[in-house]
């Protein structure tokens, strides 16, 4: 894999919420990289009003990685499941973990109606996928069927704080659930990793739309955030021995990169 390789996640193309209004605005990410890991909900594979335009977004941003010469490597994540591959990375010899983060959790999205009002199915598809509590590659199947059998009926209409509290309150058990995998994401993450990758000591996810870096049980867990409310998205970039982490400066014409505000040795 060619460096330096950066990692972005959740950019939910195509959805009406998304920051990304038109994917030119990504070409400073990817440019002068040599290979660029979309890590989860790029794309909207599985939300039909979204979809059409979603798949056009996506073509736009193949086309502009192979323009600037950066390999794009797409891992799946709860809302596009279709992607081929394990759904994870290992890097530097399996000391760097890179997952959506839809795996980590017994009903992948614990905060979506869906997953409320889903329980039943779920623990159904928990013992059809038996071996998910052991082995990795059944558990990252598991969060495909999960993902592709709780399809949002409802989304997201505002891009403004007050607008997703308001979505986010109702029901109630919602907002406690997100609250939750916010406050126990980065221990639940050490402890996948503990679990099925017992070598890896940095472990990259998205999924929760709620950037942050945590040392949990021996591990450095890093989330990458979101291109949609209420996250900030966040890029991760291994060059020469080094892993960094820049916030992304947004804007409509260019999203571009700040200098990094963390770096550790590997």
């Amino acid at each position: 894999m060619k460096e330096p390789i950066r990692i972005l996640s959740d950019l939910h193309l195509g959805h009406r919420v998304s920051r990304i209004g038109q994917v030119e605005s990504l070409r400073p990410l990817i440019a002068g990289a040599g290979t660029v890991i979309f890590n989860g909900d790029t794309w909207q594979e599985l939300a039909i009003p979204f979809r059409e335009r979603s798949a056009k977004m996506l073509e736009e941003l193949r086309t502009i990685c192979t323009e600037e010469g950066a390999e794009p490597v797409f891992l799946s994540g709860n809302h596009d499941p279709g992607w081929p591959g394990t759904g994870w990375l290992e890097l530097a010899g399996g000391r760097i973990l890179i997952t959506h983060g839809d795996a980590l959790f017994f009903d992948g999205s614990p905060w979506s109606r869906e997953a409320i009002h889903g329980q039943e199915m779920i623990r159904r598809l928990w013992r059809e996928h038996h071996a998910a509590a052991c082995d990795a590659g059944e558990r990252l199947r598991l969060a495909r069927e999960i993902a592709r059998n709780l399809v949002p009926r409802v989304f997201p209409k505002g891009k403004k704080l007050w607008q997703r509290v308001w979505e986010a309150a109702h029901p109630p058990q919602r907002a406690l659930n997100m609250l939750y995998a916010w406050l126990s994401q980065g221990g639940a993450a050490a402890e996948f990793a503990e679990q099925f990758f017992p070598k890896a000591e940095i472990v990259v996810i998205g999924h929760f739309h709620l950037g942050g870096i945590w040392q949990r049980r021996g591990r450095l867990v890093i989330n990458t955030g979101a291109f949609l409310p209420p996250g900030k998205a966040t890029c991760v970039e291994i060059r020469d021995g080094w892993l960094t982490c820049s916030r992304v400066l947004e804007s409509a014409e260019a999203c571009t990169l700040e200098a990094p505000f963390a770096r550790w040795r590997l």
